[in-house]
């Protein structure tokens, strides 16, 4: 009996020093945060910050769905803008680096980016992604027509050239 309240002791006595020091240990700081880098250029965000952080996918959308399908053309919520100031002075790109603008965050969230699978990275002239425009395949009346049956893939493919 006297060893089994020996046995007990050392075993409390060990634990509540392990437990004492458990606070002693350096804890693991997370993971790294984002790093965000000022606009190069522009004075000030087309959002808040705040807005821009939890709803920049949803007017990127939005934008894209008023380019594509109703073929209204704006720089507000473009992708394009978005590069145009926020390519990093180092890269050029928003999208090259671990540090860059949009992989920065993007990598931080454990979210795929697939803008530019198709689009550019970098900044560039009017036409960062391809030679179709609001005049051409992208119009309104000419995806109303193909809806209709009106224009096949052949006539749409000759109308972007």
């Amino acid at each position: 009996m006297k060893r089994l309240l020996a046995l007990g002791a050392v075993a409390l006595t060990t634990a509540a020093l392990a437990w004492a020091g458990a606070d002693a240990q350096p804890k693991a700081g997370g993971a790294p945060k984002p790093v965000i880098t000022k606009a190069v250029k522009g004075e000030r965000c087309v959002e808040d910050t705040a807005v821009m952080r939890r709803d920049h996918m949803k007017l990127l959308n939005r934008h894209r769905d008023e380019t594509v399908v109703e073929g209204v053309r704006t720089k507000k919520h473009s992708l394009k803008e978005c590069i145009n100031c926020h390519a990093s002075e180092a890269t050029g790109s928003v999208a090259t680096a671990k540090e860059d603008f949009c992989v920065s965050c993007h990598s931080y969230a454990a979210v795929k980016i697939d803008c530019f699978d198709c689009h550019s990275t970098k900044p560039q002239g009017p036409m960062a992604m391809h030679t179709l425009n609001a005049e051409t395949a992208h119009s309104r009346p000419v995806l109303a027509a193909q809806q209709a049956g009106g224009t096949g893939a052949q006539e749409m493919a000759g109308v972007a050239q």
